[in-house]
């Protein structure tokens, strides 16, 4: 029944002995000229004033760090600005999260790997997500920029 088609076809793949995932791996190599095991990571900042994000892999709360807001001179900044990244990145609690947060990244992201993940999302939110939340994200997304990354700041307005 195939015959008229396979007679016209530039490539010829037979499916018969593969599985879903060894399928993937075929196609994504057709596709894209090399097999792709790339893990996408999504940091995703947000203020829990405004709703917990749907569809995210690991949730993080900084609410328990110093707030910039609560600091006149940051209050209208956002975790993007200096002044903010320089008032966290001297406290040892930011520190210690920091490094909390990325270590179990570090130690459970190969699993996501060796399972065929290929996207991850994490969320890091703080009370209105403008300040803590986008400070911490930057600062994972930085640490890990030899994998693919994309930063997404909700309610940094």
């Amino acid at each position: 029944m195939m015959g008229p088609v396979l007679s016209k076809s530039d490539l010829y793949l037979d499916t018969s002995e593969l599985n879903v995932h060894q399928l993937m791996e075929k196609l994504k190599k057709l596709v894209t000229g090399r097999r792709d095991s790339t893990l996408t990571l999504q940091f995703y900042s947000f203020g829990y004033k405004h709703g917990i994000p749907k569809d995210t892999d690991f949730v993080f709360d900084v609410r328990n760090l110093p707030n910039p807001f609560w600091e006149e001179s940051l209050r209208d900044l956002t975790g993007l600005d200096i002044e903010v990244k320089n008032f966290l990145g001297s406290e040892d609690m930011a520190i210690k999260m920091f490094k909390d947060i990325s270590g179990f990244l570090v130690n459970w992201l190969e699993n996501f790997e060796l399972g065929d993940r290929r996207y991850v999302t994490v969320a890091i939110g703080c009370t209105g997500g403008r300040h803590r939340s986008v400070y911490m994200a930057e600062k994972l997304a930085a640490y890990f920029k030899h994998k693919t990354v994309l930063v997404t700041h909700r309610d940094c307005q």
